[in-house]
């Protein structure tokens, strides 16, 4: 790409209507250009179009890894919601594990729900085998926690870890607060029976959290 196409790929990805700056990205991803990151990672962090960002993050998925992830791990420290979650929704798009150690804790509890969700997708994406239990561990700590899409991202991050969440659920599921145990149980469903709807999994451990396990097995015949 010469510097006149260059100039005018950044132009467009600025340009006031969302249709210009779905072709620039398609454009960028197709060239494959790696001069081009630091604006498709500028532009993540400001675009207001959900189909826009999802063509920037192909477009940097093109990129090498050894580029982008270094401009990406960068973007986890901004104090822009939306310039961490869409880095970490890259990062997961990516998946080079050596972002690993960027999936911090603060991350993975950030106030703002939607870097909370794709910390969590890219935790589950990226973690080692040996650090799941552990990751597991920390995620329960976020059980019982925000409006229903947010407690199904977490129940589906926690399954796709597999049997290893079981020690975590368990202990929630010793806890006090019935909203945690309610969603602990509902999980430990979808874990058994990923075919078993979120909802009714929920309705149905919160029956059971409230009359008791052998009470709700009665009611249920």
């Amino acid at each position: 790409m010469n510097r006149e196409q260059h100039t005018r790929l950044l132009a467009a990805l600025a340009a006031g209507t969302s249709s210009t700056r779905l072709e620039a990205a398609l454009a960028a991803g197709t060239d494959a250009d790696a001069g081009l990151v630091d604006a498709l990672v500028g532009r993540c962090a400001v675009e207001p179009d959900f189909f826009v960002r999802d063509m920037l993050t192909w477009a940097l998925t093109r990129l090498p890894a050894d580029v982008t992830v270094p401009r990406l791990l960068a973007e986890l420290r901004s104090e822009h919601a939306q310039a961490r979650s869409q880095a970490l929704h890259t990062l997961s798009k990516i998946g080079d594990r050596t972002a690993w150690p960027a999936i911090t804790p603060s991350l993975l509890g950030d106030a703002d729900d939607d870097v909370k969700r794709s910390a969590w997708r890219a935790a589950v994406v990226l973690v080692p085998h040996e650090d799941r239990a552990e990751l597991a561990a920390t995620l329960a700590t976020q059980l019982g926690r925000g409006d229903r899409d947010t407690r199904l991202s977490l129940s589906r991050a926690l399954v796709a870890l597999g049997d290893v969440i079981e020690p975590a659920l368990r202990t929630a599921l010793a806890g006090a607060d019935p909203a945690v145990r309610a969603h602990a149980r509902a999980t430990q469903r979808l874990l058994h029976d990923p075919d078993a709807g979120f909802d009714l999994a929920v309705e149905e451990a919160k029956r059971v959290v409230a009359l008791g396990p052998e009470r709700a097995g009665g009611a249920a015949c």
